[in-house]
């Protein structure tokens, strides 16, 4: 055997990775309708804030060109 003990080391490790745990996704105890729905309204919530801010930056400001001509 030209590998010696490579083979049970690489077992073990893969047993340890495999027995290392849930991800992320698993954890959070939703179902993919309420992660869907959890997610959309983040993302509706973040929409909003952007807008609210370019609203509030965006009066009284005049923007150059972006060829860099007037």
């Amino acid at each position: 055997m030209t590998r010696g003990n490579q083979r049970e080391i690489d077992r073990a490790r893969a047993a340890k990775r495999g027995a290392g745990g849930k991800t992320q996704k698993d954890k959070d105890g939703l179902t993919p309708e309420q992660r869907r729905e959890r997610d959309a309204m983040a993302l509706k919530a973040k929409m909003e804030a952007k807008a609210a801010k370019a609203a509030g930056d965006g009066e009284g400001q005049t923007t150059k060109p972006a060829n860099g001509k007037k």
